[in-house]
């Protein structure tokens, strides 16, 4: 493997809890299997992730990619290793402290995962939830400042005219545009993206990519997109992992990631022509 393409990469010796600053996401031997005796779909993944710009995971489907970042947030649970959020172990929070980590990590759908009889508006006062007071929530009364963000926010994704228009009457695109901007209304300090270019047209697809390349540099916060597409993870990404059977096998820069290591990722020679 050439030089680069271990960028990010985490000595294992290393004790938890000791990751410099500048690495606020620090994965540590994580392992997943999906019952006793099945085989893991996540084998020992250590990564470092800094503290801001565009990071795409690509590889097969089935390698392990939508695990991994379902593991960050702990939607799937971790077999064995650490995830170490802002010096937090997530893999081993209770409950009500991951609850707590949870605000701070924003998660976009590749099925968008909105309430679809909501309006836009409502929709994106959801990302507020962790917030504000279950009776406000249950009544509909926001802060204002809550709701001011929100009217921002729309205008960032380029919404601001479909503030009341119900979710299933919306486009894919702008769909998934409403979920980005319903992460960000959590204030993330990361921000997982599964991907969310899988359902979209080419044209929307970069369309959602310069979206969240904006909000990684807006926030200046990491923002980790599983992606199958490897021509937008080149064009948007600062960083690219390959995973290939669950193992990590290329972590380094765009420019860096060739045609060997695109065969070790995927395997096959046809599909490069």
């Amino acid at each position: 493997m050439p030089d680069g393409s271990t960028v990010g990469r985490v000595d294992g010796a290393a004790r938890a809890g000791d990751g410099p600053p500048d690495h606020p996401l620090v994965i540590r031997n994580l392992t997943k299997s999906y019952g006793a005796g099945r085989p893991l779909v996540l084998k020992g993944i250590s990564l470092a992730f800094e503290a801001r710009g565009v990071v795409a995971i690509i590889g097969p489907s089935g390698t392990g990619k939508s695990t991994l970042i379902r593991c960050i947030n702990r939607l799937v649970e971790p077999t064995s290793g650490e995830i170490l959020f802002k010096g937090r172990d997530v893999a081993r929070a209770g409950r009500r402290e991951l609850r707590h980590v949870r605000r701070r990590i924003g998660m976009v759908f590749q099925e968008y995962n909105l309430v679809e009889r909501l309006s836009v508006m409502e929709n994106l006062l959801c990302g507020r939830l962790g917030y504000v007071p279950a009776w406000r929530a249950w009544l509909r009364r926001y802060p204002q400042a809550d709701i001011d963000k929100a009217f921002d926010l729309l205008e960032m994704v380029g919404l601001s005219d479909f503030v009341h228009q119900r979710a299933d009457s919306l486009s894919g695109g702008q769909r998934q545009r409403v979920g980005i901007a319903r992460a960000v209304m959590q204030d993330p300090d990361l921000l997982l993206a599964d991907e969310p270019t899988s359902s979209l047209d080419p044209k929307t697809s970069v369309e959602i990519m310069e979206l969240l390349r904006e909000v990684a540099d807006r926030r200046a916060i990491p923002v980790l997109i599983n992606i199958h597409d490897v021509t937008l993870a080149r064009r948007f990404a600062t960083r690219i992992v390959g995973m290939s059977a669950g193992a990590v096998v290329y972590d380094g820069p765009p420019g860096g990631l060739t045609d060997d290591h695109l065969r070790t990722i995927y395997g096959g020679e046809d599909w490069l022509s």
